[in-house]
């Protein structure tokens, strides 16, 4: 590859990486259009037509081998079955808290999910954590106190969608699928689920997809699309950006939502919970300063490995060439004929 070529695809990552989190950081300004649906219904044609979505997807760029290996090995449907139950939680909290106004909470639980993340690590996989790991994490939970009090209650939809999104990502890194291909697999296992609770709905009376309007049904259609597209640009983005990027542009879905819950819908945020809030902003900012330290001394570390690797492999090198001229060989060939 060209340096112009890979600067293109690097562009390109990035945009699709700026597409992916933007889409997730003003998705709370779709969810409301959807009213009078109740969440339970916004999620479950969510699941449904997800699955539509991304079929169409892989019909068009024709990769099913995946789903035949899926299928031979149990443990790994297991795995996409616990992430499509705790990915449903997630999303049903998550339509639930921005239809509910609660924007700006629905948001740190996204801010804190890194920290989450981290502390899973430490509990379950006994990872070992540097010094500004700790204090992070330590920031971290000292902000969760101080949003107990600010909110009068822990902060739990924070706290679920954290969690859950943490557990997820846990799963996920076990199953290793592709973004498209893990999407299809946990949303054919929410399908059926959502059909028959959408269609008891009908039963009930208490469904709007046919009772609303043509426009309220295609937008609750379109949740297929509004699920799928940044799954794809985040897919475009993983494969051409290194990973320090990839988790700096996380923040900006929390922050879009943030602020669509402050000028947007206009949520109430009093001075302790503005104290929380910089707490958990603190504890991200020692996490990328860790973070990005981190990967430059990896980097100076690896070029120098390089830089000995090249220099003893040239002394190997002239060591053996000295070797062979010092061969009586050699010497017999270097002395004239008599």
């Amino acid at each position: 590859m060209t340096p112009a070529q890979a600067r293109a695809e690097a562009r390109t990552g990035l945009l699709n990486g700026f597409a992916a989190y933007g889409m997730w950081g003003l998705v709370p300004l779709f969810w409301p259009l959807l009213k009078p649906a109740s969440a339970g219904e916004i999620l479950a044609h969510r699941m449904a037509w997800s699955l539509v979505v991304v079929g169409i997807a892989l019909l068009v760029v024709r990769r099913w081998a995946w789903a035949g290996e899926l299928l031979r090995q149990p443990r790994k449907l297991g795995l996409v079955t616990i992430a499509a139950v705790v990915i449903t939680i997630n999303w049903g909290v998550y339509i639930w808290a921005v239809n509910a106004g609660h924007v700006v909470e629905a948001s740190l639980g996204y801010f804190i999910n890194p920290l989450v993340t981290i502390a899973i690590g430490v509990l379950l996989l006994g990872e070992r954590l540097r010094p500004v790991q700790w204090a992070a994490v330590g920031v971290g939970a000292a902000s969760v106190l101080v949003l107990t009090v600010g909110y009068g209650r822990p902060p739990w939809i924070s706290l679920c969608l954290a969690f859950s999104f943490a557990t997820y990502g846990l799963v996920k890194k076990k199953v290793n699928l592709g973004g498209l291909e893990s999407l299809a697999a946990e949303t054919a296992v929410q399908f059926l689920p959502a059909v028959a609770f959408l269609l008891w709905l009908g039963t009930q009376g208490q469904g709007t997809f046919a009772t609303e309007g043509f426009g309220h049904g295609a937008l609750l259609a379109a949740t297929g699309v509004v699920t799928a597209a940044p799954m794809v640009c985040f897919g475009a983005a993983a494969i051409r950006v290194p990973l320090s990027t990839l988790g700096l542009l996380q923040y900006l879905a929390p922050v879009f939502q943030f602020l669509c819950g402050i000028l947007y819908f206009h949520e109430e945020m009093p001075p302790e919970r503005w104290a929380g809030f910089a707490l958990v902003w603190l504890a991200l900012a020692l996490l990328t300063w860790d973070a990005l330290r981190t990967a430059r001394r990896n980097a100076v570390q690896l070029a120098a490995a390089r830089v000995a690797a090249a220099a003893a492999a040239e002394d190997a090198a002239a060591a053996v060439a000295a070797a062979q001229d010092a061969s009586p060989s050699a010497r017999g060939k270097r002395e004239p004929a008599a």
